[in-house]
């Protein structure tokens, strides 16, 4: 493990070995196979390594391993194609990748990444029915539930798919299917979660003729009931880390995220945004009650530009994982253009 950090809330806030590229990647695919930790595709801008300053984004096929966390990450193999901002599931089995994006477009295809006696075993699985990428996702027992996103880079409008996997059908039987749509409105970058057989849909970022809003509504699915509204977030968290993280209680724990408070000067910011929401919200699924669980460590400073160590701000789009009893958060955006290397852990 590496150094210590302390911080405004109930967590013990540490990191691991930083994933071996300098810039980092957005959007991996994350998750636990035969105990080592996986992260793999993603996307960052290499060169001038912003948007504005002329980087082109690029992404990624490599799958990195790690199998100890007083180790280091090695280099495991390669994803299909080059890939990200699908959704990741740690199974029995293995890291579910489903769907993502990449420079060609959005896809469909589903598939685990094994890791298996020192090698990397890519297994292919019943496509979605239709290409998604931004989208969440999460396991209630051997339920997989993906909802949202968009189906393709032009998209104007998000998606308001709604598609399960049940692992417990044999392998013959496996499919997606199309289930009915939450009541709200069509949504991308939401935070998936679970609790006991119910799956959680929370927040995310409205897109209806091109235009983004950011949501704070959320949502509660049952086999038995269907849709039912839950209370509202406190604030937006687009693309925070997902799926949220489930206690043994079964309450849930969303870690920052975009609140949208500088999505309109972002542009204008540039490398003095101020970095994502370090909020922790709290969600008791039995009193459908939010509440405030503290702050992700990030000692953000209000001149931006001066801030010593930006690689530790508070991270979106990437998936949280549990490993060896951690909260793993494997690199992000820390800000508009800007990876990180870094991985968080919380305990």
């Amino acid at each position: 493990m590496r150094k210590t950090e302390t911080g405004r809330s109930a967590y013990h806030w540490d990191t691991l070995p930083a994933i071996p590229d300098e810039k980092g990647f957005a959007g991996s695919f994350a998750g636990v196979s035969n105990g080592a930790l996986l992260v793999a595709g993603g996307s960052n801008f290499p060169g001038s390594g912003t948007p504005w300053n002329g980087g082109v984004k690029t992404w990624y096929d490599k799958v990195f391993v790690l199998e100890d966390a007083n180790g280091g990450w090695k280099e495991a193999g390669k994803l299909p194609q080059p890939l990200g901002y699908g959704v990741s599931i740690t199974t029995d089995d293995g890291l579910l990748c489903i769907g993502g994006s990449n420079a060609e477009g959005h896809y469909a295809d589903v598939f685990l990444l094994r890791w298996k006696n020192g090698a990397l075993e890519t297994v292919p699985f019943p496509p979605l029915p239709f290409p998604l990428a931004n989208s969440c996702g999460a396991m209630a027992g051997k339920k997989i539930y993906v909802a949202g996103g968009l189906r393709s880079p032009g998209s104007m409008d998000a998606a308001s798919d709604f598609f399960l996997l049940d692992l417990s059908a044999s392998p013959e039987k496996l499919h997606w299917q199309q289930l009915p749509t939450w009541p709200g409105a069509p949504r991308m970058l939401a935070v998936a979660g679970v609790s006991g057989e119910s799956f959680f849909i929370f927040s995310g970022a409205g897109l209806e003729n091109g235009a983004r809003s950011y949501l704070t509504d959320a949502w509660r699915y049952s086999p038995a009931d269907g849709w039912k509204p839950c209370a509202p977030m406190p604030a937006p968290t687009v693309a925070a880390p997902t799926p949220a993280a489930t206690d043994e209680q079964g309450t849930i724990r969303i870690f920052g995220g975009d609140n949208g408070a500088d999505a309109a000067n972002a542009a204008t910011l540039r490398e003095r945004h101020p970095g994502f929401s370090d909020s922790i919200y709290v969600y008791n699924p039995e009193q459908d009650a939010w509440s405030p669980g503290g702050r992700i460590p990030t000692e953000h400073l209000a001149d931006a530009a001066a801030q010593p160590d930006k690689s530790l701000w508070a991270p979106v789009t990437t998936p949280l994982t549990r490993w060896n009893g951690l909260l793993v958060m494997p690199g992000g955006e820390v800000r508009p253009g800007t990876r990180t290397p870094r991985v968080r852990t919380a305990e």
